[in-house]
């Protein structure tokens, strides 16, 4: 029998082929070492591409959270100090995230494997929810900047040029994670460069009221636990605390994207999440810090930032002219800019979330798939359309969109914190410190719920209700995907050990003489699954004995997200396809029917098998092609979405080649 394992030979390209590689650039060799290193994020990128998320609520949760106090804004010195613990005491539970799962896949992987899958799908479902909604917040949150120092007349334009922004982001995305990175670096400096110096220079030009901060929101505290009683002040304050929680978003953007940074993987995520906690806190204690120093107040139409800046640089002149207008609207304009990067960093981290999802069939199984620029571009395409629905759903408005987006977030914390707990109760034999991580594991599970309840129940009313409704049905759509797909693995098993069984063997390999090239050559396409590719084989020899002197198998490993991002699974994707052609060939060389295989690895099925086809047509001249399709009894366009339709579209290609392609049922 001989072997031909190899790669698939390249072909001319098409026009579509040609257009796609002007636009998105020229595809990547997915088992190239140096494309994972081309590709794979350094600590200060990762904190650029995934980051910006956090430090984008910087633009709104302080400001809710300062809000809430009303006319006690004293108290909010204890904003800034609990806010600035809250995002270290978060960070460093996902730094244990980082530590377990370094292939990725944050709350999601936390919960499902730590807790179950169930709780992973809850926690998915929250999660996919949660970066469309992040990516229409940011969008609208900066086109509303835009468009306010632009005629009225022009707001009728505003939902068009939000979706302008986040079809370009996904473009830019499709390119490439760090093509995308790359191009919004400008912009992701240029904020943190200002608004360090601003927070810096505000809080240094009137340290001298600092000391005054403590004294007078413990006063403050006082006398109203005197006139109300001290379970007042406790709410305000934990109202307060709840709902500026969107101020804590984008902290597990990094785990759930460790597949993506560079080796090693969890020194690299660790160094991303201390550039992450740090600039998030300074930044969000700082902001808070200004509005308290400069005793900033809120002016309709007008952000507590905005105001604040305007305070700060009121005395700024250069040559006798002012130029404070200039440097708030300057820094307005990188908030503005910043939004957009956080927008991008959804679409970053959402597609993994959607991959690691479909690997364990919640979703279906292309959001796993990989373009050729190894990109997970139906996530990505899916994150637009739903992010741009969102925002003609809601009109564009920002304040229904936070209602929306901030209890999700917690949900996942809250989750993944609990797996967390359950992890180091479990494992307190073999570490040493498990007393000391378990203690933070907890204490960042009761910040969280404590801010989850809360917010849930302040926006219930207004808005709230429609996550959880929305989330749920995510839930029950993943639970029917992954109940089918179940039902068919089932049926994949079955047959693959109803065919094991079946085979005997009857002669040697070395007693057949070799394969003629001109003889009539049965070509089957073959995916991973023995028994598929058995309940081929045995319908071609009953509807055709005799006629085929040769046997070949054709098979592609899809190389997906998982595989790309694990050299484990790609190797154990090479040996099962491998496995599987070695045993139909044998199958066949054991009844005297000379047999070889052709196999292939890549990101596109379709492609990779094409290139197939054509070595085996050159080949063997007299080839006629075999594939199998799963058929149900109610064939919709359900079914037909979770599952590929790689043989119709073979076929078709091969009869525009004027050769003759046979689909084959097999009942699931």
């Amino acid at each position: 029998m001989a072997i031909r394992s190899r790669q698939s030979t390249p072909l001319p390209q098409t026009f579509g082929q040609r257009l796609s590689h002007f636009l998105l650039g020229p595809p990547r060799d997915p088992l190239g070492k140096e494309t994972r290193q081309h590709i794979a994020l350094a600590a200060f990128f990762a904190w650029v591409g995934l980051g910006a998320d956090g430090l984008s609520s910087s633009c709104y949760g302080p400001e809710e959270a300062f809000v809430a106090l009303g006319a006690h804004t004293d108290l909010a010195v204890f904003l800034a100090i609990a806010t600035f613990i809250t995002v270290l005491i978060i960070s460093l539970a996902y730094s244990q995230v980082i530590e377990l799962f370094p292939d990725g896949g944050g709350g999601y992987r936390v919960a499902s494997t730590l807790i179950g899958p169930k709780a992973g799908l809850v926690a998915g479902s929250a999660i996919i929810v949660d970066y469309v909604l992040m990516i229409a917040i940011s969008v609208a949150s900066g086109t509303d900047a835009l468009f306010s120092s632009l005629p009225k007349e022009w707001q009728p334009f505003k939902l068009g040029v939000e979706s302008v922004l986040i079809l370009f982001l996904a473009y830019l995305n499709l390119r490439g994670m760090k093509e995308s990175i790359k191009v919004l670096l400008p912009i992701f400096l240029c904020f943190v460069v200002s608004h360090f110096l601003v927070i810096v220079y505000g809080i240094g030009s009137h340290a001298s009221g600092i000391g005054d901060l403590i004294p007078n929101a413990i006063d403050e505290s006082e006398n109203l636990s005197s006139q109300l009683g001290m379970l007042f002040v406790v709410s305000l304050f934990l109202k307060a605390f709840s709902l500026g929680g969107g101020t804590y978003t984008g902290i597990e953007t990094v785990s759930n994207n460790m597949h993506t940074l560079a080796e090693p993987r969890v020194r690299t995520g660790r160094m991303t999440m201390v550039l992450v906690a740090l600039s998030l806190s300074f930044m969000a204690a700082g902001i808070i810090m200004l509005y308290l120093l400069w005793g900033v107040s809120k002016v309709p139409g007008e952000t507590l930032n905005a105001s604040a800046f305007r305070a700060i640089t009121a005395g700024w002149e250069v040559g006798g002219y002012s130029i404070s207008g200039g440097v708030v609207a300057m820094l307005l304009l990188f908030e503005t800019g910043l939004l957009l990067v956080a927008a991008n960093a959804g679409f970053l981290a959402g597609p993994a979330v959607l991959a690691n999802m479909a690997n364990d069939r919640w979703v279906p199984h292309f959001f796993s798939a990989l373009s050729s620029r190894l990109v997970t571009r139906n996530g990505v395409v899916l994150l637009a359309c739903a992010a741009i629905a969102a925002l003609f759903i809601t009109d564009g408005k920002v304040h229904l969109l936070v209602i929306l987006y901030s209890i999700n977030v917690f949900l996942t914390f809250s989750l993944s914190l609990t797996g967390l707990c359950i992890h180091w109760v479990k494992s307190r034999r073999q570490h040493r410190w498990w007393p000391l991580r378990l203690f933070m594991s907890a204490l960042g599970l009761v910040v969280c719920l404590s801010i989850l309840v809360v917010t849930t129940y302040e926006k219930f009313f207004t808005g709230g209700w429609m996550t959880l409704v929305i989330t749920s049905v995510v839930i029950l759509i993943g639970y029917a995907i992954n109940r089918h797909y179940r039902h068919i693995a089932k049926r994949m098993r079955e047959a693959d050990e109803l065919f094991a069984e079946a085979d005997i063997s009857t002669r040697k390999a070395d007693e057949l003489p070799p394969m003629e090239k001109m003889d009539s050559t049965a070509v089957i396409l073959v995916s991973e699954s023995y028994g598929n590719g058995m309940h081929t084989l045995l319908w071609l020899l009953r509807l055709f004995p005799g006629v085929f002197k040769n046997i070949l198998f054709v098979g592609v490993g899809e190389i997906g997200s998982e595989q790309f991002a694990r050299d484990a699974s790609l190797e154990d994707l090479r040996k099962g396809i491998k496995t599987t052609l070695k045993l139909l060939s044998g199958y066949c060389t054991r009844r005297g029917i000379p047999s070889s295989y052709f196999v292939a690895y890549g990101t596109d099925v379709v492609d990779e098998y094409t290139k197939l086809v054509h070595q085996v047509m050159a080949e063997f001249p007299r080839a006629v092609f075999f594939g199998s399709k799963l058929i149900f009894d109610n064939e919709n366009i359900i079914t037909q979405m979770l599952h590929n339709q790689t043989a119709y579209i073979l076929q078709r290609r091969l009869h525009r080649l004027g050769r003759t392609m046979v689909i084959l049922p097999m009942k699931a």
